[in-house]
C-alpha cells in the first residue's frame, strides 16, 4: 500500500486535468496526460517545490486555504473535495475512524423493508469488507448464476472479482471494476483497520499483481454511480446504472441499486423476472 495517500490523490487528478479545462494554452505536446506540477503550482498560487513535496509525501498537512486553491485548480468535484480534506486530517498513522469495531453484518429492520420496495430492481446492502448482507430477489437473479453468492457464509465481492476466474467473464469490465473495487476498500483506514487490512492480506496474496499494484496507484475514492456490465448466462450482457448510497456511520453499510442502463438491459432483466416488458424503467445518465 503506499502510505502518502494524499500525494497519490493530488497526482492522480492533476494528471486527470487538461490545460485547456484548467484554462490554459494546450501548448506543445506532452510526454505525460494532465498538468504539469508548474501549471498547478501556478494556478494554485504556490512554488513547484511545494507541489513536489506534497505529491512525494514530504509534507502533509497542508493549511485549509492551500487545500481550497489546490481543490480550484484541480476542479474537484464536492466528493473529491471533502476526500481531500479527510486525507489531510487523517494522515497520522493509525488513524481509524472505526476505532476496532467489527464489521456489522446484521441489516436492520428497516434497510430490509426499502430491499422489499425496491423489487424488482437488483439491490444489495454490503459491508465494509465487500460482504452481501441482503439483497433483493432482483439481485440474487441476477448474480447467484454467476456464482457470486456461492459463499455459504458472507458472500465477498472483492474476492470473487480478485481471486475466482471467472470473474473475468462474468464482468466485461473487470479492469474498470478491480480499480472500484480497490479504491472501496482504500476508503477509510485500509489497513489501519484489521479486518480490512487481513482482507487485502489475503487478496495481495490470492490475486498478486493484479490487486498489488492497485492498492499502490488508486486513490481511495470510489464512484457513487456510474454504469457496469455484467454477462450473465440466461440472458447475455446487460448494461447496468448503479447508485451506492452510505448508511449511517453506526450501521457501516452501504445500499447499492441498479437499474438498466438501456432498453435491452430492461429487457434482459424483465426476461429473468419471468414477467412483460417494462417491468424496471431504463435509466440514462
Amino acid at each position: 500500500m503506499s502510505d502518502n495517500e494524499l500525494g497519490l490523490f493530488l497526482r492522480s487528478r492533476r494528471e486527470a486535468v487538461t490545460p485547456v479545462q484548467a484554462g490554459l494554452p494546450a501548448g506543445t505536446r506532452r510526454r505525460t496526460p494532465g498538468l504539469r506540477r508548474a501549471e498547478l503550482a501556478t494556478l494554485a498560487g504556490v512554488s513547484v517545490e511545494y507541489v513536489i513535496r506534497l505529491e512525494q509525501g514530504r509534507d502533509r498537512r497542508p493549511s485549509p486555504p492551500v487545500l481550497s486553491a489546490l481543490a480550484d485548480a484541480l476542479l474537484l468535484s464536492p466528493s473529491e473535495r471533502i476526500h481531500l480534506h479527510r486525507l489531510s486530517k487523517g494522515a497520522d498513522p493509525g488513524f481509524n475512524c472505526m476505532g476496532g469495531e467489527q464489521p456489522k453484518r446484521e441489516v436492520r429492520a428497516a434497510v430490509r423493508a426499502i430491499l422489499d420496495h425496491l423489487e424488482p430492481a437488483p439491490a444489495v446492502v454490503l459491508s465494509r469488507l465487500t460482504e452481501v448482507l441482503a439483497c433483493t430477489d432482483g439481485y440474487r437473479r441476477l448474480m447467484a448464476p454467476l456464482g457470486v453468492l456461492d459463499d455459504p457464509g458472507w458472500p465477498n465481492l472483492a474476492r470473487f472479482l480478485f481471486t475466482v476466474p471467472r470473474a473475468r467473464t462474468c464482468f466485461p469490465d473487470w479492469e474498470h471494476r478491480a480499480d472500484e473495487m480497490v479504491a472501496v476498500l482504500k476508503h477509510g483506514p485500509f489497513r489501519a483497520d484489521p479486518e480490512v487490512a487481513a482482507l487485502a492480506d489475503e487478496l495481495t496474496v490470492a490475486a498478486g499483481a493484479d490487486f498489488a499494484r492497485r492498492v499502490d496507484t488508486i486513490p481511495g475514492l470510489a464512484a457513487a454511480t456510474g454504469v457496469h456490465r455484467v454477462h450473465q448466462p440466461e440472458v447475455g450482457e446487460i448494461r447496468l446504472s448503479y447508485e451506492v448510497l452510505d448508511l449511517s456511520a453506526d450501521d457501516d453499510q452501504r445500499l447499492v441499486v441498479h437499474l438498466p442502463a438501456d432498453a435491452a438491459g430492461r429487457a434482459a432483466l424483465d426476461r429473468l423476472e419471468g414477467r412483460r416488458s417494462g417491468g424496471l424503467r431504463a435509466v440514462r445518465g
